[in-house]
C-alpha cells in the first residue's frame, strides 16, 4: 500500500537533506518498505525456527537423568510451556506499548481529531533494549543501554548451538569429532547465516520459513511414530515400550505407570534449578519477532495472534514429543549419559544405526535454522544498540546497506525493482559474527560438550533469566506501583488474560533460577563438575559478572573516555525518527541519526539524548 502524499513528501525530504548534507555524524536508516515485511506466516516462523533447535532433542534427556523421574519430567514440560506462555505475554504487552510516541490523535476513520496529541505506541526493533530503557530511565544518561548493549553484543548469539551443529554433522558423517573439526563447523554455520542475510534478506527470511515447517513436521513425525509404538505398532525392529526399572527389585515398569512416575524422584534441588534453566531456554524462542517488530506488516492487527499461535504451537509440540519419547525409551536407558534423547528414540525404534543418523542430520540441520533465524533477529538488535551511540564506530555498526542481491536484481532485471531495495545491517551482521567467533574461541580449550554445556548456560542465565527477571519485574512495576500504573493499565496496546499474573509467575520463576543457580548439585547429579567439566559456581558467577561489567562500561563512558579522548566534550544523539501512516497504524519509515562529541553547553551539563519525531498532518 503506497503511503499518503503527505507522508511520502515527508520520506523524500528527509532522504534528500540526508544525501544534501553528508556528514561522518550522521546515518539514514530506512525502514523495510510494506511489500518486504513480514507476514504473520513468517511471525509464526521465526518463533518455530527458533524455538525448536538443539533444545528438543538435547534436553529432555539432561532434564530425565537430572530428576531420575517421568513423572517429574513430565511436570517440568508442562509448567515451561506455561512460562512461555507468560513471557509471551509480557513481552505483547511491552512491545506494542512502548516506545511512546506525541502523534495526532485519530478516530475510526482514521480521520485526524482537532489538534489533539497523545503518547502512542510506534514499533521499533530492539526488543528487551527498548523496554528496559523505558521502564529504568535515567535522565541525561544511558546507563541502562550500555548494561543492555555490553550483556546482548557479548552473549546475544548462538555460538553453544554452532558447537552442537558441528556435534551432529560429524555424527551424521560418522567421523570422529575432533575438536578442531567441530569447531571448524561451527565456524562455517554462523559465517553462513550471516552471509546469508547479508547478501539476500529475502532468501534468509525463505529459509527460515521453510526450515520451520521442516521442523514442525519432524517433530510430528516423532509423536506419532512415539504413539504409535506405544500402542504396539512394529517399525522393523519388533514392538518397543519405555519402561522403567525399580533399582531395588529390578522388576520394570511402565514409563507412565502411577506406581514409577514419581517413585525414583531425585531429591537434588540443584538439579532441579538447573533442568528448568534449561527448560526455559528451549522454549525462549518467543521474543525473536519482538527484535524485528518495526518490520513486521500490520503489527497492532497480526502480530498478537500471531505470536500466540506460534508460541502455542511449540507449546503442545513439546510436550507431546516427550511424551513420545518416553513411549519407546527406557529410562534406564536414558540414564547412561548419552548426549540426547531423539537418536536414542530411533534407534530404540529402528534397530539400526541408520536411523539415528539420519536423526543426527535432522537435528543438525535444525540447529542451522536455529542459528538463521536468530543471525537476522539478533543484528537488529545490535543496530539499536549503536544507534545510541555507545560503542565504538557507533554510526557504522548503526547503518543498514543494499543487499548484492538487490543490486544485482536493478542492474540485471530493472522492470522488476521498481520498489525499494531491500536492505541489511551488513555491519552489525559483522559485529554479531565477531562475538560469536570470540565465544568460539574463548571456549576452545575445553571439549566440544563442554563447550556446548558453558555457551548454552551463560546464555540462559544472562539473556534469558536475568534480562527476563529485569523486564517483567520491571512490568510488575508499571502495572502496580508507577505513578503512570492506572493509564497504563488502561492504554497498553495490549492487554493480557489473568492482568499481572503472567508476568508475577515469570518474575518469580526467574528470581528462583537466578539464586538457586548458586545451589551446589550433588556429586551424582549430572550438572556436577564430573559430569560436565564445569564448576557450579562459574556460570552465575560470570553471569552476574556480566551484569557489574556492563555498569564498569558505563562508568568508563560516562566519565573516563570523554576527558581522556574527547577533551572533555559529551555525547550528543539525536534520533529523528519520520513517522507515517500504513494501514491504519502509525509506524516508522525511516530514523536520521546524529551522533557527536560537543562542548558542554552550561555548568553542570551532561550528555544527553534527544530523540524527536516529525509528523505533519
Amino acid at each position: 500500500m503506497p503511503l499518503e502524499a503527505d507522508d511520502q513528501a515527508r520520506v523524500d525530504e528527509a532522504i534528500r537533506e540526508s544525501g544534501a548534507n553528508p556528514s561522518d555524524d550522521r546515518v539514514l536508516v530506512r525502514n523495510t518498505p510494506d511489500s518486504q515485511k513480514l507476514g504473520p506466516l513468517t511471525v509464526m516462523c521465526t518463533i518455530l525456527n527458533r524455538t525448536i533447535g538443539s533444545g528438543i532433542f538435547v534436553t529432555p534427556a539432561i532434564v530425565l537423568r537430572s530428576t531420575s523421574s517421568v513423572g517429574v519430567s513430565l511436570l517440568f514440560w508442562s509448567f515451561g510451556a506455561v512460562i512461555g506462555m507468560s513471557a509471551l505475554l509480557i513481552w505483547l504487552e511491552l512491545g506494542l506499548s512502548i516506545p511512546k510516541f506525541e502523534l495526532p490523535n485519530r478516530d475510526e476513520n482514521d480521520t485526524v481529531q482537532g489538534e489533539g496529541v497523545s503518547l502512542q505506541c510506534v514499533p521499533r526493533n530492539g526488543g528487551e533494549k527498548n523496554y528496559l530503557e523505558y521502564i529504568y530511565r535515567f535522565p541525561k544518561m544511558r546507563t541502562t543501554t550500555c548494561i543492555f548493549g555490553w550483556i546482548y553484543i557479548i552473549l546475544g548469539n548462538l555460538s553453544g548451538n554452532a558447537v552442537a551443529f558441528g556435534i551432529y554433522i560429524c555424527q551424521a558423517a560418522d567421523i570422529e569429532g575432533r575438536d578442531s573439526l567441530v569447531r571448524g563447523l561451527a565456524v562455517v554455520c554462523l559465517t553462513a547465516a550471516c552471509l546469508l542475510h547479508a547478501s539476500w534478506r529475502k532468501g534468509g527470511i525463505i529459509v527460515n520459513n521453510l526450515l520451520a515447517v521442516m521442523k514442525v513436521l519432524v517433530l510430528v513425525a516423532i509423536i506419532i511414530i512415539g504413539f504409535a509404538a506405544s500402542a504396539g505398532a512394529s517399525f522393523g525392529h519388533g514392538p518397543v515400550h519405555g519402561e522403567t526399572t525399580d533399582p531395588k527389585t529390578q522388576s520394570k515398569t511402565s514409563n507412565f505407570s502411577t506406581h514409577s512416575s514419581f517413585a525414583f524422584a531425585s531429591n537434588d534441588p540443584a538439579s532441579y534449578a538447573e533442568s528448568l534453566l534449561y527448560i526455559i531456554f528451549t522454549f525462549s524462542g518467543y521474543e525473536q519477532p519482538f527484535y524485528v517488530l518495526s518490520e513486521v506488516y500490520r503489527p497492532r492487527k497480526t502480530f498478537a495472534m500471531s505470536t500466540i499461535a506460534g508460541q502455542g504451537l511449540a507449546c503442545c509440540l513439546f510436550v507431546l514429543v516427550n511424551i513420545a519419547y518416553l513411549c519407546a525409551v527406557s529410562v534406564d536407558q536414558r540414564l547412561d549419559g548419552e548426549l540426547d534423547m531423539a537418536t536414542v528414540f530411533f534407534r530404540e525404534v529402528f534397530g539400526n544405526q541408520i536411523a539415528p543418523r539420519v536423526m543426527s542430520g535432522i537435528i543438525a540441520l535444525s540447529i542451522f535454522g536455529n542459528i538463521v533465524v536468530m543471525t537476522f533477529t539478533a543484528s537488529r538488535v545490535k543496530q539499536e544498540i549503536a544507534k545510541e551511540g555507545v560503542i565504538p564506530f557507533s554510526l557504522f555498526f548503526a547503518s543498514s546497506n543494499t543487499t548484492p542481491w538487490a543490486r544485482l536484481r536493478r542492474r540485471f532485471w530493472p522492470s522488476q525493482s521498481k520498489e525499494q531495495d531491500e536492505e541489511s545491517p551488513s555491519a552489525a551482521l559483522f559485529l554479531h559474527w565477531i562475538f560469536s567467533m570470540v565465544m568460539i574461541g574463548a571456549t576452545s580449550p575445553t571439549a566440544p560438550a563442554t563447550a556446548y554445556t558453558i555457551l548454552i548456560s551463560l546464555y540462559s542465565y544472562s539473556v534469558v533469566t536475568l534480562l527476563g527477571f529485569f523486564v517483567s519485574g520491571g512490568l510488575l512495576y508499571l502495572r502496580l506501583f508507577s505513578r503512570e500504573r492506572h493509564e497504563w493499565k488502561s492504554k497498553s496496546g495490549f492487554k493480557p488474560w489473568g492482568g499481572a499474573t503472567a508476568a508475577m509467575i515469570y518474575t518469580a520463576t526467574c528470581l528462583f533460577l537466578v539464586a538457586a543457580r548458586f545451589i551446589p548439585p550433588s556429586s551424582r547429579s549430572p550438572f556436577a563438575f564430573g559430569n560436565t567439566g564445569v564448576q557450579w559456581y562459574i556460570i552465575p558467577t560470570v553471569g552476574l559478572a556480566s551484569f557489574v561489567l556492563g555498569i564498569m562500561y558505563y562508568l568508563g563512558f560516562e566519565y573516563i573516555y570523554p576527558p581522556l579522548f574527547k577533551d572533555g566534550k559529551v555525547l550528543i544523539v539525536d534520533r529523528e525518527a519520520v513517522i507515517v501512516r500504513e494501514h491504519g497504524e502509525y509506524v516508522q519509515a525511516l530514523e536520521v541519526v546524529d551522533a557527536s562529541w560537543e562542548r558542554k553547553s552550561g555548568p553542570g551539563s551532561n550528555d544527553t539524548e534527544m530523540q524527536k519525531v516529525t509528523v505533519a498532518d
